[in-house]
């Protein structure tokens, strides 16, 4: 059960869940932070390992000394002995002056050595030693550095696997794991699944000032079946991919959601390619950038969707074309049945449209308008019901044969057919 002092910790640094298996993690992280103890944290990729090490540093009694991450899988194998321990001016082509490495930096603080499991054999005997006696040499130098330098490993592979292949050291991996903490992948976390894409999502509306995107409770349950092979990191970009391209109320149910899973589904399975995104001058990177043009494009498109419902409501005639062409054109702007009551057809324009489609191909349409308006009549009239009583006179008209009907109505029987249909004038036709 979680206790309000977990829950305080878990808001200090920023950790969405309740999962037991996640609790239980924290919990272990926060006894053995006040100790000196080498710790192991095991978790897939994407998990969220390097939060546990910040707790582990935070809450230890080198809180106030230095903290350092690095990633031994980016590092070259050539270059990690220098980034790690340092080297001497001269000791290699490019060393121009000596060198301070990662354990002299952090010398009473923390390192966070993460994918460990990428570390060269014979890096691994370099460490092991610093973990034994705090003793190391830096790249081109005889002369013994003294390190108090805690630390803390992490990796996403089996390291007993690694130690059968022979590219990890069976002495080292116990040296490192005096204390092990496993960080459980997303899917077994059940309803944080949830509450972290509502995390997302949220965070992403406050910053670019959009509505949030909202789940139905059947998306919400499809969501916590996924696998999740890339974890946090995947849920996020699921959630960011959501949150830029979904338009209208922004609620999503069950099958648009299965949409957005099935796009990704492919490029998810696909070996993961390390990529420099491009950066600009202000910062803003290549995703950010795209956020932003199609936020833009969104905006633009609003007031040009506000421009052209002010055109119809004026009466111009190409308006209403385009209305019923495209009945939900205006769905976010207002709903389309408050809509279609507000753009009431004025009696000169009624009178109009009659004097237009009564004389088609110069056959004249016994339409007996007048009982449809009268001038002298001071309501008007919706379009809609006008258009349905033209097409039923110019049905009724040609004896019920579509094809001439709509010729004396002059659009396409495909336009015809579209509006019997829209006004259930099937029996009549």
């Amino acid at each position: 059960m979680e206790t309000s002092h977990l829950t305080a910790l878990k808001a200090r640094f920023g950790i969405i869940g309740n999962a037991p298996s996640l609790l239980h993690a924290i919990s272990i992280a926060e006894q053995v932070a006040p100790t000196d103890m080498t710790v192991l944290i095991t978790g897939e990729s994407g998990s969220g390992k390097e939060s546990f090490s910040k707790i582990i540093h935070s809450l230890s009694k080198r809180k106030h000394g230095q903290f350092i991450a690095v990633n031994c899988g980016a590092i070259p194998e050539g270059t990690i002995d220098s980034e790690l321990f340092g080297h001497e001016k001269g000791s290699f082509t490019g060393a121009i002056e000596a060198r301070k490495g990662y354990f002299e930096v952090t010398d009473g603080g923390t390192i966070f050595l993460d994918e460990i499991a990428e570390m060269p054999l014979g890096t691994q005997a370099r460490l092991l030693r610093v973990l034994e006696n705090g003793e190391f040499y830096r790249v081109g130098s005889s002369k013994v550095q003294k390190t108090n330098t805690r630390v803390v490993a992490a990796t996403n592979l089996n390291l007993q696997d690694a130690i059968s292949k022979g590219r990890f050291r069976e002495d080292l991996y116990y040296r490192l794991c005096t204390v092990p903490i496993y960080v459980p992948p997303l899917r077994e976390r059940g309803q944080d699944i949830e509450l972290l894409f509502r995390k997302f999502t949220t965070d992403f509306s406050e910053l670019h000032r959009v509505k949030p995107i909202t789940l139905t409770n059947e998306a919400k349950l499809l969501l916590q079946k996924q696998h999740f092979p890339g974890n946090i990191r995947q849920l996020k970009n699921l959630a960011e991919q959501i949150s830029v391209l979904e338009m209208g109320d922004r609620i999503v149910d069950d099958e648009k959601l299965q949409e957005y899973l099935t796009f990704n589904e492919p490029k998810l399975k696909s070996s993961v390619v390390k990529t420099d995104f491009f950066q600009s001058s202000d910062g803003m990177n290549e995703r950010e950038i795209l956020y932003k043009i199609l936020f833009d494009l969104k905006r633009d498109v609003t007031e040009l969707k506000k421009i052209l419902l002010k055109v119809i409501e004026s009466g111009n005639s190409a308006g209403y074309d385009i209305l019923h062409e495209n009945p939900n054109l205006f769905a976010d702007l207002r709903p389309t049945e408050d809509l279609h009551k507000g753009l009431a057809l004025p009696v000169q324009r009624a009178e109009e449209t009659h004097e237009q489609m009564e004389y088609v191909n110069e056959e004249p349409i016994d339409l007996n308008y007048e009982e449809v308006i009268s001038p002298s009549q001071d309501v008007t009239l919706s379009l809609e019901k006008q258009e349905k009583e033209i097409i039923i006179r110019a049905l009724k008209k040609n004896k019920n044969k579509r094809k001439h009907a709509a010729k004396d109505l002059g659009i396409s029987e495909r336009t015809l057919y579209r509006k019997i249909k829209q006004y259930d004038l099937e029996d009549l036709a």
